[in-house]
């Protein structure tokens, strides 16, 4: 019998028994898409999914998308990104690391995706984790006055920007990628596409600029915000096991990943991400 239960008082639903792979009700699935908008995360546990399954499952949820490193899709299911520090032939077959830093999946695109589906296949014994933090409760718990202060202003993102952060150890952007990564502007204040709620948009480690304000003045703003929206009682660390699906709503939530050993042990992701341009009902 299905079950819905918080994580936390302030994110996330874990949705029990239901086998992803099996046939599911309408009406079972409409009440998990809706703890889904509600509380940001779901997870499921003790799951065995194939890369088609995965999928499969995915698409109930939206119309599936891929945006970023091809290098590292599953060669017969192309949808599936590898995360994983496992190589054959010396070549990696995944992403070993990326992410270990707050942010929003795409937060650099035009249209980012609506959400992202992580599924453990292999994890290690200690590290490895993923923070989740609710920017739908970040926003309400913001002081009225500040709500009022950010209603209309936008954030700039920057790739550019963001590299020497999120990437410490890679090196500096070249001619093409200065060219091609141009900077994109997004409202503070998110309004969800399909909950109408109001969510903060502030990226996460990285001090971005408040589009038309100097900087003196944006910094301090950008970096509260950003601090803000993080606190203990918005978050949730979830310490994966194999099995385990986390299902995140990139609208509002930002989340990211922590360190491992990655020399002692493995690691195997599979993840598959949704289009922010088609909703679910579309989809389904």
């Amino acid at each position: 019998m299905l079950e819905l239960v918080p994580i936390t008082d302030g994110i996330g639903t874990e949705v029990r028994g239901i086998d992803v792979t099996s046939d599911m009700s309408d009406h079972d699935f409409e009440r998990i898409y809706q703890a889904w908008l509600d509380t940001t995360i779901l997870l499921f546990r003790g799951q065995t999914m194939t890369p088609a399954q995965h999928i499969a499952f995915t698409k109930r949820f939206g119309e599936i998308y891929t945006y970023t490193r091809s290098q590292f899709n599953e060669n017969e299911h192309p949808e599936i990104l590898i995360l994983s520090n496992i190589k054959k032939e010396g070549k990696p077959v995944g992403s070993a690391y990326s992410g270990r830093v707050w942010h929003s999946d795409g937060h650099f695109l035009t249209d980012p995706p609506a959400g992202s589906m992580l599924y453990a296949r292999t994890v290690p014994p200690v590290g490895g984790d993923t923070w989740y933090a609710n920017m739908y409760a970040a926003y309400d718990a913001l002081p009225k006055t500040l709500k009022s202060r950010i209603a209309d202003l936008k954030v700039v993102i920057s790739r550019i920007q963001s590299r020497p952060y999120n990437y410490p150890d890679r090196p500096a952007p070249t001619a093409e990628e200065h060219a091609a990564w141009v900077d994109v502007a997004h409202p503070i204040v998110r309004v969800h596409e399909e909950s109408g709620r109001k969510a903060l948009m502030v990226g996460g480690n990285v001090p971005w600029r408040i589009e038309g304000m100097p900087e003196e003045e944006s910094l301090p703003l950008v970096t509260f915000l950003q601090e803000f929206a993080v606190q203990p009682r918005f978050t949730y660390c979830h310490k994966w096991q194999p099995g385990d699906i986390v299902l995140w709503d990139n609208r509002s939530a930002m989340h990211r990943a922590t360190y491992y050993d990655d020399v002692a042990h493995t690691r195997l992701m599979h993840r598959t991400t949704i289009s922010g341009r088609q909703s679910a009902s579309a989809a389904a």
